[in-house]
């Protein structure tokens, strides 16, 4: 039974681990806005609307819009998964053809802890994934927010981005999720055991976190290697190399560029040295990612690393106030454990829900 392993921070081989401290003691310690790069039209079939919620999550909402509403939760769309412990903000949609909202909807929201913030109507449902970045203000304290090095360890992040780990909610409590994942394709895949594809997007997290973990011990996770699949800051496009050369190496530095891990599934894989990482992850887990592969998932690319945008950092009585904005699909945890150490994680990582 696979158990979730402490994965490889960046900065532990140049600073070495960091000091114990806390983060998300209230939901208003950790507060997030999702941001689209397009407004809605003003006219369609679908309501979206911009909510802020408290200790829920994300489905939570959709299912309580969808009673609200007398449709389906199929219905309601989303771009993005937010956590339960936090203040966030982010937009729904919900399929209301020839029809007006209920009445009473934002007063009902309201009762289930939903505040909505601003609605438009718009042609088309709300995709998941259409967000462009998340934008956290996190409060931590404890020693490590008073340690001498603090400051040192957030401007690193902040000048030689941070290992781009998928975040430990997508795991399960304790894993459960993984080990779920591992008993399901053991025994072969289908849609009606997994209905929203959860347990193979664990596996192929979980096959992510160990292949960025290799690198980063080997202090290659942040510079291309032959055979790579880099992918581009901003626009999140992909192209392969089969050598590298000084040029891409610069662009990488400057954090133009970034190498990828895959997504493990169905197509081309790395050649040259990229793929002898690839090879001997295949070679500790062969029945996740043969399992993965008789799925018939399509394989798909993740950067190794991420870019903190307009990054922050006040002091006050309380301790630190971190602001940063993190592109859709990156985890503020991987940040935070990367500046602290909790109880709750064994001393090791830090263990918490995560953003996307």
């Amino acid at each position: 039974m696979l158990e979730l392993p402490h994965w490889q921070r960046g900065l532990d081989a140049d600073l070495g681990p960091p000091r114990p401290g806390h983060f998300r003691l209230t939901p208003d310690d950790f507060l997030v806005d999702e941001a689209l790069d397009f407004a809605p039209e003003g006219h369609g079939e679908h309501l979206w609307l911009n909510i802020e919620k408290r200790n829920l999550t994300t489905l939570e909402v959709v299912k309580l819009l969808s009673q609200r509403c007398g449709v389906s939760p199929r219905d309601v769309g989303y771009s993005g998964m937010k956590d339960r412990i936090a203040v966030t903000r982010q937009w729904l949609s919900v399929h209301l053809p020839g029809k007006e909202a209920p009445e009473g909807l934002m007063r009902g929201l309201a009762e289930g802890g939903v505040k909505v913030l601003a609605h438009a109507r718009h042609p088309r449902k709300l995709k998941r994934g259409v967000h462009r970045f998340n934008r956290f203000q996190l409060r931590l304290g404890g020693e490590a927010v008073a340690a001498d090095d603090f400051e040192t360890r957030w401007q690193a992040l902040c000048q030689a981005g941070v290992p781009n780990y998928v975040g430990p909610q997508r795991f399960g409590p304790s894993g459960r999720n993984l080990q779920r994942a591992e008993a399901l394709l053991a025994r072969g895949w289908r849609k009606r055991d997994d209905r929203h594809g959860i347990l193979l997007s664990t596996a192929r997290s979980f096959l992510f976190n160990e292949l960025l973990s290799d690198r980063v011990k080997q202090n290659q996770w942040h510079q291309p290697l032959d055979g790579d699949t880099l992918m581009l800051e901003g626009t999140h496009s992909v192209f392969s190399v089969d050598q590298v050369d000084d040029t891409l190496r610069a662009r990488a530095a400057a954090l133009d560029l970034h190498p990828t891990g895959p997504l493990w599934g169905v197509g081309r894989t790395s050649q040259q040295a990229a793929g002898e990482f690839e090879a001997a992850l295949h070679s500790r887990y062969p029945a996740l990612c043969e399992g993965l592969l008789h799925s018939g998932v399509k394989r798909s690319q993740r950067a190794l690393r991420m870019c903190l945008s307009e990054p922050s950092l006040t002091r006050d009585a309380q301790g630190v106030v971190l602001s940063f904005g993190l592109p859709r699909g990156s985890f503020a945890t991987a940040v935070v454990s990367e500046l602290l150490t909790t109880a709750d994680s064994g001393g090791e990582r830090v263990g918490a829900d995560a953003i996307h």
